[in-house]
């Protein structure tokens, strides 16, 4: 029975057994990102991280050491020096699915996001543009932007039920209800903790990064954080603490750092 051959740019979701030394395989997505579902399956290719380091240079004005677009370079090259891959080889997940990069804005900073297949490979703050602004109304610091400092701040930790109980405590006071809406940040961020409270292994559990994400966007609506605020989220936060202390850069200790910002600066809230 003849064998169907991959067409020439495109490589297949699974590593080519056939044509390679036994034992020998691809070093592909779920090996170095965390990344799930058949991205994690599909093998780095050349022209994936081409199109990653053009997407950085674009954004960033340069190959960040060790970013993304580094890593996958050097999984690439493996791959073609092993006889695995074609040097002009193209995933299936970036060609069909994209590789791409976003901002989101924040007081001094911005938050850069780097996806294939619309799976997140990268994040971090970058801190070199920071964005100038002209009135005492744009450098107040809502309580949605403090959310998302915390999910880079404290984005590896796992999400526990202090965690979700402060962003609870930070969402209702932004929107002011306690009412839990399906999809939102506190239905999101109790799901996450329920499922971590499961697993054993960190690397298994979700990260705050993921929780936080995109948080003003997920509030009804918003507001500057107050000194009433900051009290609030610690109050919550410590109360669902076993050793009664709050996470260093998690959602508490943001909000209290917010409120700090908002007073000083002479914020009416």
């Amino acid at each position: 029975m003849s064998r169907e051959q991959p067409r020439r740019g495109e490589e297949q979701r699974q590593p080519r057994r056939n044509d390679v030394d036994e034992g020998q395989e691809t070093i592909k997505y779920g090996d170095v990102f965390n990344v799930s579902g058949d991205l994690a399956a599909n093998p780095i290719a050349p022209q994936d991280a081409r199109m990653m380091g053009s997407a950085e240079t674009r954004v960033l004005g340069q190959v960040p050491p060790a970013g993304p677009a580094d890593i996958m370079r050097a999984a690439a090259a493996y791959n073609v020096r092993v006889g695995l891959l074609g040097n002009r080889d193209v995933s299936y997940a970036a060609k069909n699915e994209g590789i791409n990069i976003s901002e989101t804005d924040i007081p001094g900073a911005r938050v850069v996001t780097e996806r294939v297949a619309g799976q997140v490979v990268g994040q971090y703050l970058d801190t070199t543009t920071a964005i100038e602004t002209e009135t005492t109304e744009q450098n107040v610091i809502t309580i949605g932007e403090a959310l998302e400092a915390a999910g880079q701040t404290a984005g590896n930790k796992p999400v526990e039920q202090s965690d979700a109980a402060a962003i609870q405590a930070a969402e209702g006071r932004a929107t002011g209800s306690n009412a839990i809406s399906p999809g939102g940040l506190t239905a999101t961020a109790q799901s996450a903790a329920s499922f971590n409270a499961g697993m054993i292994r960190d690397e298994d559990k979700i990260k705050l990064s993921y929780v936080l994400m995109g948080a003003r966007g997920k509030l009804a609506t918003d507001k500057p954080v107050s000194r009433q605020d900051a009290e609030g989220v610690v109050s919550a936060e410590l109360r669902n603490n076993p050793n009664l202390i709050t996470h260093p850069g998690g959602v508490a200790a943001s909000i209290t750092a917010a409120a700090r910002l908002n007073e000083d600066g002479g914020a009416n809230v």
